[in-house]
């Protein structure tokens, strides 16, 4: 072999060459900075190739080739070795398919070496065509804990957001977040629980209601997160006890009239007083107002109202009717909690319209089913039939939005089938909704799902708000299903169901789209009633009119007379997939 200069427009393209795809002009970019800034480290392999001694063909390097032309270079250094017998096919194949990018570690290893050969932050971001904030993101890689770079130099690396919250913890700190999550020989970190564990002991400024004058008389220094978004306030403090004391005396100075500091409870929610209803809409001026912190340090606050007197009254008089009452003998039985709690069914309703919207948006839908399912949603219980009135438009956007997709530029129907199967797939996104509520188009949407498959696009129900739903005989029952040992406590039960599917997928049989029988029951009356009402002559012309409105003639696309124009049809949706269709 001989390194010989040569001008790189001279090269001639090897035809057998493994890499056909072209690269992306970003990477074709990188490459020219690159070679701009440091030149070509490591000169292409040629031979010698059919255009005689002055016609060398690359081998490997195409793209520095093409880099040093489109930066200017007049001449550049080549590698010139013995032609193989296949002209380099296998060589440019393993050289292509072995190569691989370098890791984060890696990228900071080397970086870190052209910093102690004299490079500044600047020139290596240049030379490598990297912003100087990536540079002095990978730097900060020399504060994680040696261990853990050693974890990820394996492959197993932490998203961006995780390594940012290792990276900005002290050695110390990781060092014992490391010793109790560290990984067996083989498997992978648990980063989002190392990273979770880490960034509590952090409190960053975008969340502190209180302002400089207390940060200053608790002793609070920012420091700067470099790891983050560049768009917002990133600065955090690790002192974590003074950044609560000025949040806490930050709510004593501000707290309203009929206010009050809670605690919260291992879930996170505030603790209200015994027997306070937690008010979720716009309070009165007889609520009081709960201010307490959450899991991030951040002020919330929650309004709530307390029985009234006059009911406790009532609710005392009962008691002692009550009381009356044992003592004649007569047994008080108190009611079984059910297996799902009102409040775990008003979630299922979320988890089954999320669900059902997605298997809509993405599932294989035949043309006639989806003309079926249009036909469902409007017999839904979220869509009502009334006169409208003078100037009540409310809701039409979203249906305009959908019906606009069938019109031309002159308001005329112009489509073609894939349109249409997205109009008519967004119009039942927006419709059928299994909600609890004005909203919830009942048994129809769960035929719908079940019909496409919903249930296939269940989110993970094994949530600690959702198992809370839960009865301890459903949860143990759940449990039985996979294998989970039953706890003593009903707390440590879903505890060890949650961890069980943080993985995985659970879906509570209550959720299933399928319907009872039972609750099909009106729907099929009103088909069987449907179908005997069709039976009868097929031929329903009346004498002197002229006009056969047989089902077959109106489907042919004959047009009926019932003695005048038919009234058009305004659709209208009022809320989250609630529908009214007026008719004058």
């Amino acid at each position: 072999m001989q390194i010989v200069k040569v001008d790189p427009r001279s090269l001639l393209d090897n035809p057998n060459t493994a890499r056909r795809t072209k690269s992306s002009p970003q990477a074709d970019a990188l490459m020219t900075a690159t070679i701009k800034a440091v030149g070509i480290i490591q000169p292409p392999i040629v031979f010698r190739g059919p255009g005689g001694e002055n016609g060398l063909m690359i081998e490997n390097g195409h793209r520095r080739r093409d880099g040093a032309i489109a930066a200017g270079l007049a001449e550049i250094e080549v590698l010139v070795k013995e032609a193989a017998n296949d002209n380099g096919a296998m060589n440019s194949m393993v050289e292509n398919y072995a190569r691989e990018d370098l890791n984060a570690v890696d990228q900071w290893r080397g970086i870190e070496r052209l910093v102690a050969e004299g490079w500044t932050e600047e020139a290596i971001a240049m030379a490598l065509a990297l912003p100087v904030r990536q540079v002095r993101k990978l730097r900060l890689l020399a504060n994680v804990l040696p261990a853990m770079l050693d974890q990820m130099t394996l492959g197993d690396m932490p998203n961006e957001q995780q390594l940012r919250f290792i990276a900005a913890a002290s050695i110390e700190e990781q060092g014992e977040v490391w010793k109790a999550n560290k990984p067996k020989k083989g498997e992978r970190a648990h980063w989002p629980y190392i990273s979770s564990a880490l960034n509590k002991r952090r409190m960053f400024a975008r969340d502190a209601s209180f302002g400089d004058d207390l940060a200053a008389a608790y002793g609070i220094e920012w420091v700067e997160d470099l790891f983050a978004q560049g768009n917002e306030d990133n600065r955090f403090t690790t002192n974590v006890e003074a950044y609560l004391g000025a949040q806490h005396e930050w709510m004593t100075n501000n707290l309203p009239k009929r206010g009050a500091i809670v605690e919260v409870n291992t879930w996170g929610d505030p603790e209200l007083p015994k027997k306070a209803e937690r008010i979720y809409t716009k309070p009165q001026k007889s609520d009081h107002t709960a201010m307490y912190l959450d899991r991030n340090g951040q002020v919330q606050t929650v309004h709530f109202r307390m029985p009234d007197e006059k009911k406790k009254a009532k609710v005392k008089a009962g008691k002692s009717a009550a009381d009356a009452g044992g003592a004649t003998g007569e047994a008080i039985v108190s009611r079984p909690r059910p297996s799902v709690t009102q409040d775990g069914f008003k979630m299922i309703g979320a988890f089954r319209t999320d669900a059902l919207r997605e298997a809509l948006g993405r599932a294989p839908i035949e043309d006639d089913t989806l003309m079926a399912l249009l036909i469902l949603a409007v017999a839904g219980t979220n869509v009502t039939v009334h006169s409208p009135s003078p100037g009540d438009m409310t809701g039409t956007r979203r249906f305009n939005r959908h019906a606009a997709l069938l019109l031309d530029g002159d308001g005329k129907l112009s489509f073609d089938r894939d349109t249409l199967r997205v109009a008519a797939r967004s119009t039942l996104i927006d419709m059928l909704s299994c909600r609890l509520g004005h909203t919830n188009s009942g048994v129809v949407s769960r035929i719908a799902g079940d019909a496409i498959g919903a249930d296939g696009f269940f989110a993970n129900m094994a949530t600690e708000a959702f198992l809370d739903c839960l009865s301890r005989p459903s949860l143990e029952a759940s449990c039985v299903a996979v294998s989970v040992l039953p706890r003593q406590r009903v707390r440590e039960t879903r505890a060890a169901l949650v961890e069980h599917y943080k993985e995985g997928l659970f879906v509570h049989p209550a959720a299933l789209f399928a319907p009872d029988v039972a609750d099909l029951s009106d729907i099929l009356k009103a088909r069987d009633a449907t179908l005997k009402d069709d039976e009868g002559p097929e031929d329903t012309q009346s004498e002197g009119d002229g006009v056969s409105t047989t089902p077959a003639e109106v489907a042919d696309g004959d047009k009926v007379e019932a003695g005048g124009d038919i009234p058009a049809d305004e659709i209208i949706i009022e809320g989250d997939s609630a529908y009214s269709i007026a008719a004058e």
